[in-house]
């Protein structure tokens, strides 16, 4: 099902800390060639440091007064208190938002967050326009599923927001079980035996035909990541994960914010 062209495509980006999320979408963002994006970002506690990484997304045409911070927006059950509100208000700005991006945490889990999509004063608005996971290659390449354990076991142990437990290992098969598109980041630090070893992985855990794009340093053809129009809301039930089973999940804190960048006739002035 392809989604409707009168509703907001959304991208949700999910994967572990030190992936390589944050440096995919402000790659995005240096190069939306004049579309306008917001941006959804996880704000978590004293490691929340991704917004502003994005914040100075590195590009002098965007400034300050183009980045609009919002409500602190919680996507959980309880729809109208935080994640509506943050929508009216990046979906009322002029001009019209092109494209939403969400970064999730790296141990939030996809398919509630796809699921959130659902409720009527959201579906009628805007779409998953699809699921990207980013996965870190060399990690896999060597047998883990995040570069750095400690901090991700950190991370899980500061959130007091997280009401599952689970090994880390189920929460990426669920990141992977829900993605439309894979992002093998750091394959500039593999060499052939371990893109192989990292893609094994990968592919033990994928149960659909599923594209998986190696990147190096967040460098991906946006037309790759945006614009696949799948209405991910309509098949996620499809989608089989360790959680199935659970009704009831609490979500992450988000912020969000808008950039809107114009059109760059040298991308190399990016640089």
């Amino acid at each position: 099902m392809t989604a409707s062209v009168s509703r907001v495509p959304c991208t949700v980006v999910t994967g572990f800390l030190g992936a390589g999320k944050t440096t995919l979408i402000r790659n995005l963002l240096e190069n939306a060639k004049g579309k306008r994006l917001a941006i959804i970002v996880n704000e978590f506690g004293d490691v929340g440091i991704d917004g502003e990484i994005l914040k100075g997304c590195g590009v002098d045409t965007c400034p300050e007064e183009n980045i609009v911070e919002l409500a602190n927006g919680c996507i959980c059950c309880t729809v109208a208190d935080d994640f509506v509100p943050a929508l009216d208000q990046i979906l009322s700005r002029t001009p019209k938002v092109d494209h939403i991006l969400i970064e999730t945490s790296g141990l939030a889990l996809p398919k509630p967050l796809v699921q959130a999509f659902q409720w009527p004063t959201v579906k009628s608005r805007v779409t998953v326009d699809g699921v990207v996971a980013v996965v870190d290659g060399p990690a896999l390449a060597d047998g883990r599923v995040a570069s750095d354990m400690d901090a991700l076991q950190a991370q899980r142990a500061a959130d007091d927001s997280l009401d599952h437990d689970d090994p880390v290992e189920e929460v990426f098969e669920d990141q992977i079980a829900c993605a439309d598109l894979i992002i093998l980041s750091k394959s500039d630090l593999m060499d052939a035996a371990g893109s192989q070893r990292a893609n094994a992985v990968i592919g033990e855990h994928v149960a659909r035909a599923v594209k998986v794009v190696p990147t190096a340093q967040g460098k991906v053809d946006p037309s790759v990541l945006l614009g696949l129009g799948l209405a991910v809301e309509d098949d996620i039930e499809n989608r089989r994960t360790h959680h199935d089973d659970e009704l009831d999940h609490e979500h992450d804190d988000f912020d969000s914010f808008v950039i809107d960048i114009p059109s760059i006739a040298n991308p190399d002035e990016l640089a």
